[in-house]
């Protein structure tokens, strides 16, 4: 097999490394490289991730851009808001969470807009802001060991990195019922709700690799993502049966939630489910335990970006990120699970008859006016685009 040559030091919070293809072209490969913190998205990460991809995708002897986590336990856990619950703390939430909800955002949106195809390796765990690094990526792989999940009502927060995107790709009220509940779902899962696209055996990465180097890459992005869809498709047929996953069973059971219309029905009736399957009692724990607000915030947030473009959802999503900064739950949530991880955090608002509807309307308000922040960047895209 071909070397890696490495583009910047070893112990990098990213690291970098090219490898030449049997006809000369490159390939880029960045590993995010936190294998301690499970590969959690922190703000070095996003600053040398975002110039670095940019670059790739302008050089023209890059065919392609493989991303992944160091380590074997996760591709990335999600975003570092242990960080933030200091700014939050601190008492100045608003320009420090800010310029972090930022910049992931600018990256995540740059990865859907990638021209160049983009190959996530989403071993392991795969929550929250890693996520959002794999959601936009042209050719998601996930393996027997993927957990998957948008754990964020378990902080206060709500599905962000594009959740008010993708979460409408699947089928009908999977994804409020995903937001809700934190649930966790595998590979098989993955597929069926459009956040992965192909199946490879673990083991199967070197194998991976050494397909991707031997084969001959062309000079247009259309030609190469078809070639690596090929590709994959191959490895996908040669790889084992897939572990069965827990949405298709129940799938009848989460659909029900269409039929009630209001969100306090909807919260009871998963929460009254009578039933053995171990997947949907978790799932019931975590919605007992979870942040009323962020159970309200979920359910608006998908009325509120039903229809939206990618770019109108991000940006609707910075304002509610900067909000939740401010108004305290996420900072309990943040400091129950990570900080003192007593698990027991103590909401404001005990129940959803408790979350005034202002405090959830605050969450939807034109904040930045007509200079958002993140409008430069988008038209810069899509004028490259």
């Amino acid at each position: 097999m071909n070397e890696l040559t490495r583009l910047n030091l070893a112990d990098a919070a990213v690291v970098f490394e090219t490898a030449t293809t049997d006809n000369g072209r490159l390939i880029g490969f960045a590993t995010l490289n936190a294998p301690k913190s499970l590969n959690a998205l922190n703000f070095e990460m996003i600053s040398l991730l975002e110039p670095q991809l940019q670059q790739w995708d302008k050089d023209d002897n890059i065919a392609l851009v493989v991303l992944k986590g160091a380590g074997e336990k996760a591709f990335c856990a999600g975003g570092d808001v242990v960080s933030l619950h200091k700014a939050m703390s601190e008492g100045k939430p608003s320009s420090l969470v800010e310029e972090f909800f930022t910049q992931e955002y600018q990256l995540d949106y740059l990865i859907h807009c990638y021209n160049k195809p983009i190959l996530v390796w989403g071993n392991g765990i795969v929550m929250g802001g890693g996520l959002g690094l794999m959601a936009g990526a042209s050719h998601r792989v996930v393996t027997e060991t993927s957990r998957i999940a948008m754990p964020e009502q378990t902080i206060g927060l709500y599905p962000d990195v594009g959740g008010s995107y993708f979460l409408h790709k699947m089928p009908a009220h999977v994804g409020l019922f995903l937001g809700l509940t934190s649930a966790s779902i595998n590979c098989e899962d993955a597929k069926l709700v459009s956040l992965a696209d192909h199946f490879v055996n673990a083991d199967k990465y070197p194998e991976l690799v050494e397909a991707l180097l031997n084969t001959k890459w062309g000079k247009t992005a259309s030609l190469n993502h078809d070639k690596l869809s090929n590709l994959l498709i191959e490895l996908d047929n040669n790889s084992s049966r897939m572990p069965k996953g827990n949405l298709k069973a129940n799938l009848s059971l989460i659909q029900k939630l269409g039929e009630f219309d209001t969100l306090e029905q909807q919260v009871d009736y998963i929460l009254n489910l009578t039933t053995d399957d171990k997947w949907l009692q978790r799932a019931q724990k975590s919605l007992a335990h979870g942040c009323p607000l962020s159970c309200a915030l979920v359910s608006e947030q998908l009325k509120h970006s039903k229809g939206k473009t990618l770019a109108e959802c991000f940006k609707m999503e910075l304002a509610m990120s900067v909000r939740a900064g401010e108004v305290g739950e996420f900072q309990e949530g943040v400091r129950a699970l990570l900080i003192d991880k007593d698990g027991a955090p103590h909401w404001q608002f005990k129940t959803l008859a408790d979350v005034p509807k202002e405090v959830v309307e605050s969450f939807f308000a034109n904040r930045f006016g007509e200079q958002h922040p993140l409008e430069p960047y988008f038209s810069q895209l899509n004028l490259q685009g």
